[in-house]
């Protein structure tokens, strides 16, 4: 399924409340700064239930050598394990599942980090010709939410279905024509865990693990390690993935200069794919009046009413004190500008009773669940039964839930949401890159106007060119003549993608894959 950017604030503006406060020159009206940093003892010192259960059970750990593999039982679990010389603080223990899609190659287990990390990954071949499919990495955010909502509500090989009880074949799948894993990170998301009380709450400091999982996973599928690799983070993954893209762009750079180190490998990162992502803050929320006031689905009937010029008094503010973010990149100015921009500028829009992820829809939470869709309550359902946990390899004793707010609040009080991510971007495009960037547009959270707006003025060598595109209207294969979308795209040939691509896509929400599943075959 989706990423989601969940602040904690996001259903509950009024956490913050004290009168008139000024903080850097801006009128923060009920926001209080001391208020806000009371939840950081809590964020910082909790350890969930499920990882006390873990901790107090005594399971016996065996490691043997077979057939010149490693394998250890641990868990009550059999895993084959493993290691690599160059990275001394990880390893991986594996599975070979089958669910969900039973006619394709599965693997699944942890990455185990020595300070007491363990990232869940599930991953699977392309249906067709794996040996020659790119490979994509499929991230969810939150900050704090399971990419395996990607995969059962999205584009995984099967969907949730039956409240729970069963799932069914997606023929719209992203593993149609590529290797996918989805991974669960940072710690504590999904099923990954912690055993001794390790947090993460940057997404720089994720960024790292994910590289070497990374490696890890290709020092042990080495058929995978030429191919083309494909970074697709969704929602708060706009963030996560120019992380993690900037990690890996970095560490390539380091092995072609040094002295080859032939178990470490270049990973072919080939493009960067945001679905509907938290990128540029300072563009993204100075487009959600013109969105809600003028867009396709504008949830304000007069754009000229009183709603949407109050809304438009909140974005100088806003923007202030996002610059102050990017200037000195402290939590001290980033959280206050998270906290003003989403209560002051997204808050009015939550409380209007729609699904924020798709505002053609109505939302009751009592129903649908805090995410507005009820299939993300029976992704928790399926993803708890014992048989599914035994052939994934997790630990009986985790409860899985699709978002953790824990991880979410802790994210929120290093300010990590308001960073410009869009800055790690021109590096990687001048090298020869890809973006490609995705918006459905009837998604409030990060809407499509401001998704395009931080594109247009992202500064590289295809600036200009892209700065000069004009949209062209674009059709799926599938259903001639139906005009899906616009897209807008610079470098390219005419016949191939272009090295940065932003796309609309008409009558979607959030959930570019589960709103319009075809379309977001094609534009991956």
């Amino acid at each position: 399924m989706k990423v989601f950017y969940l602040l904690p604030f996001l259903f509950s503006t009024q956490v913050f409340a004290a009168p008139g406060q000024t903080v850097l020159g801006g009128d923060l009206g009920d926001f209080n700064l001391d208020d806000a940093f009371k939840f950081k003892d809590i964020a910082k010192g909790a350890k969930s239930a499920v990882h006390n259960v873990l901790e107090k059970s005594k399971y016996k750990v065996e490691q043997w050598v077979e057939g010149g593999k490693e394998f250890v039982k641990q868990y009550d679990m059999v895993y084959e394990l493993v290691k690599h010389p160059e990275f001394k603080d990880y390893q991986l223990r594996v599975k070979d599942p089958e669910l969900c899609d039973t006619t394709v190659k599965q693997h699944s287990g942890y990455l185990d980090i020595t300070d007491g990390k363990h990232l869940f990954f599930w991953f699977f071949e392309a249906r067709n010709s794996p040996e020659k499919a790119p490979l994509t990495l499929w991230l969810n955010g939150g900050p704090g939410c399971s990419s395996i909502t990607g995969l059962l509500f999205e584009l995984g090989p099967c969907s949730i279905a039956d409240e729970g009880k069963n799932t069914t074949f997606n023929p719209y799948s992203w593993t149609t024509h590529s290797n996918v894993i989805f991974l669960d990170q940072p710690i504590n998301v999904g099923y990954s865990y912690s055993d001794d009380g390790s947090t993460v709450n940057t997404s720089p400091v994720a960024a790292e693990d994910v590289y070497a999982f990374l490696e890890l996973f290709l020092e042990r599928y080495p058929t995978y390690a030429d191919a083309p690799f494909h970074i697709a983070a969704e929602s708060y993954g706009g963030t996560y993935a120019p992380n993690i893209a900037s990690v890996i762009h970095k560490k390539n750079k380091e092995l072609s200069l040094s002295r080859p180190t032939p178990r470490v490998k270049k990973i072919n990162l080939s493009s960067i794919i945001l679905a509907n992502g938290l990128t540029d803050p300072y563009e993204q929320f100075a487009s959600v009046p013109k969105w809600a006031c003028e867009g396709p689905y504008a949830v304000y009937d007069d754009p000229e009413g009183a709603q949407c010029q109050a809304l438009r008094t909140k974005v100088p503010t806003c923007q202030r004190l996002t610059q102050s973010c990017y200037n000195f990149n402290s939590k001290w100015t980033c959280v206050p500008a998270a906290a003003y921009c989403n209560s002051q500028i997204l808050g009015p829009i939550q409380q209007l009773g729609l699904n924020v992820y798709d505002v053609r829809k109505k939302c009751d939470r009592s129903k649908d669940g805090d995410l507005c869709y009820k299939q993300m309550t029976w992704i928790d359902v399926w993803m708890n039964q014992a048989s599914n946990k035994k052939a994934l390899g997790v630990p009986s004793d985790l409860k899985f839930t699709s978002c953790n707010m824990d991880v979410n609040q802790a994210f929120f009080l290093q300010g990590d949401s308001m960073h410009n991510s869009a800055a790690l971007l021109p590096d990687i495009i001048n090298d020869d890159i890809k973006l490609l960037v995705y918006a459905g547009n009837a998604d409030a959270m990060c809407n499509f106007m401001g998704n395009e707006a931080w594109v247009t003025k992202l500064e590289h060598k295809f600036h200009q060119e892209f700065e000069k595109s004009v949209p062209v209207k674009w059709t799926t294969l599938g259903t001639p003549g139906r005009v899906a979308g616009e897209v807008r795209s610079a470098g390219g040939d005419g016949f191939t993608a272009g090295n940065v691509t932003f796309v609309q896509v008409y009558e979607s929400g959030h959930m570019v894959p589960f709103d319009q599943p075809e379309a977001a075959l094609v534009s991956s």
